[in-house]
Order: C-alpha cells, then sequence, then structure tokens
C-alpha cells in the first residue's frame, strides 16, 4: 500500500483540550485551551511510512456545541476537499466524544465521497497522563489511508478499534474503551504492523443513500422521549406543541412505553407526525409487533433513540409517509 494523503479536519474536542498539568483528567475544559489540526498534527508523533497529512481548519470547540449546522458544514466540506484534491486519499475528522457517534452517523447518510472518512476523538486530554490522543489520531491517520477503508461509510476509531459509525456508541463517561458496538462489535483494528479489517456493513452508506442536504438549511424538528414507569403524556404534549414533525420513543426494551404517554403518541401518529418506537436499552432491535402497528409507530429496528432521530429528520426531508419511512430505518 502507498502512504496515501488524507485531510484532517479538527473540530476541537477533548482530543484538542490541554489540561492544567498530567493529571487533568476531567476538568481539563476549565484551562480554555483547545490546540488546532494544524497542531495536533505537529505534536503527533509519526513514523517514516504513515500517510502524508494536512490540517484543515474548522472550529475548536466542546462536541455538546456541534449540531446541524456544523454537520452540514462537514458534509460539503469532505465533498469539496475530494473536488479539489484529486489526490487525497483519506479524511479524518478529530471531535469531541460526546456527540462523536451522532456527527459520525450524520455523515455516515450524507456525506458523497469514495474516499474513507474517519472519525476519531481522545477520552483524555493531549497533556494528560496515559493520553490516548495521539494514539488515536494516528490510527485514524492509517485508517483513513487504506485502502481497504474505502466504500465502508464513514468510521469511528477508538482505542486501536476501527467501528461503524451506525453501530458505534460510547458506553461509558470515562474509559479509554468507551467506545463499543454493541451487538455487532469492530470492523477490525488498527494494530501496530498494520490495519486489519474482519468485516463489512451491510446497510446503505454515504453514496448510496438518498439524502442531499446542499439545499437544506434546517431539518425538521424530531424530539426524543426516555420512557421511564409511571410516566405520563405532558413531555409528548410539549414536543407536539413545539412543533414536532417526528418523535423518537425512547421505549422500554423491546420497545413501548408507559399507557399515558402511548395514548398521546397514538394521537400524535394519527395527525401525522411520525411516531419511531426506539429502546432505552442499549442494543437490540425494536420488533414490528401488532400493537406497535396498530399505535401507527414507526419501528426503529435496532437504532438507538439518538441515531433513529438523525435518520427520522434525514426521512422527513425526503417524506412524510410512515409506509416510506419505516423501509428506511431496515435499509440504513
Amino acid at each position: 500500500m502507498g502512504k496515501g494523503r488524507v485531510a484532517v479536519i479538527g473540530t476541537g474536542g477533548t482530543i484538542s483540550a490541554i489540561g492544567r498539568d498530567a493529571f487533568d483528567l476531567q476538568d481539563y475544559d476549565a484551562n480554555g485551551t483547545m490546540l488546532d489540526a494544524a497542531e495536533l498534527l505537529a505534536r503527533c508523533p509519526r513514523a517514516e511510512g504513515d500517510p502524508d497529512c494536512y490540517a484543515v481548519p474548522f472550529s475548536a470547540v466542546s462536541s455538546t456545541a456541534i449540531g446541524f449546522a456544523e454537520w452540514r458544514k462537514l458534509t460539503l466540506l469532505c465533498g469539496e476537499l475530494v473536488d479539489r484534491d484529486p489526490e487525497l486519499t483519506g479524511i479524518v475528522i478529530t471531535h469531541g466524544t460526546a456527540t462523536l457517534e451522532e456527527t459520525a452517523y450524520f455523515l455516515h447518510l450524507t456525506v458523497k465521497v469514495g474516499i474513507p472518512v474517519v472519525l476519531t476523538g481522545a477520552m483524555r486530554p493531549w497533556n494528560g497522563l496515559s493520553s490516548d490522543a495521539a494514539l488515536n489520531l494516528r490510527n485514524a491517520i492509517r485508517v483513513a489511508a487504506c485502502p481497504e477503508a474505502a466504500g465502508l461509510g464513514a468510521l469511528v476509531v477508538m482505542n486501536d478499534e476501527i467501528h461503524s459509525a451506525r453501530d458505534v456508541s460510547k458506553c461509558s463517561t470515562a474509559r479509554l474503551d468507551a467506545f463499543q458496538s454493541p451487538g455487532h462489535g469492530p470492523l477490525g483494528r488498527a494494530d501496530a504492523d498494520r490495519v486489519a479489517f474482519h468485516r463489512r456493513p451491510l446497510r446503505n452508506r454515504m453514496l448510496d443513500t438518498e439524502f442531499a442536504i446542499a439545499d437544506i438549511e434546517a431539518l425538521p424538528r424530531v424530539d426524543v422521549l426516555h420512557a421511564c414507569a409511571g410516566g405520563d403524556g405532558a413531555l409528548a404534549l410539549a414536543a407536539i406543541a413545539a412543533g414536532a414533525r417526528g418523535i423518537v420513543s425512547a421505549g422500554f426494551a423491546p420497545g413501548e412505553t408507559h399507557e399515558p404517554e402511548a395514548a398521546v403518541l397514538r394521537q400524535a401518529a394519527a395527525s401525522g407526525i411520525i411516531v419511531v418506537q426506539s429502546t432505552r436499552a442499549g442494543s437490540g432491535r425494536v420488533p414490528s409487533t401488532s400493537r406497535l402497528v396498530a399505535n401507527g409507530f414507526v419501528s426503529a429496528d435496532d437504532l438507538p433513540p439518538h441515531k433513529a432521530r438523525i435518520l427520522l429528520a434525514l426521512a422527513l426531508t425526503r417524506t412524510s409517509d410512515p409506509h416510506r419511512i419505516e423501509p428506511m430505518f431496515r435499509r440504513y
């Protein structure tokens, strides 16, 4: 394999953060110092055979500040980079871990390039004791330059593992192995000697999706409701009053909610609001039971609520017909 040429887009987050000292592993945001993409590359150890890289400025913020406006810009930027650099073989996006999986899934559904797009972050700041920042960045660059990574959709590289953007979730607040793909496992690993893949995703992604966002200035409002024992329909009513065109129910496993809330959601579905039933369990499919069908709800399949929200919002830019939207949850 050739060395390759990789563009590194910096968006901020823990991977860019500089704490007060090596032991500042939790409150480093208070230090107010973040490195841009060029500074990250300058500090990242590289081997002689590593891909050539260049930095692309974007932002230096916590990922809690990132939403649709930034997702849209990143999607379009990926296309622009490919258009103006025919030698480009991969793109890396450094990102805070709080919303990394959401950004990754949005790009997985909207980016229209044939080269790998890899997101990475860190669980510890750049100067923290035993920081994972530099190794995660180097591994992401290696994966982005790997020909086998092309066509897999957006990827997430953390803790030596390569995950599909669709499957991956942050499953811990602070552990180095926080990013997992429950029920699926990683696509491969960035080992010391080589990048090794052992499976490919089956769902449609990137070039194979129907979503085009260049002319979309805002996504339709979609709210997520977290089910709890004894819950009523007050939050569902608030979502409806706020103008939600879609609601994702993060229900009890395998996919139900307390009856007072379900009653409000049934009314919402009958009025034309798309209600998608997911689960708060963290993994597993929501089956299309007779009750689900009778309620007029769409199954989220095995998408967690926050990713079901992204797919539903994009789906609503194409159609408001639940019979057309439900197959999207099986296709993507």
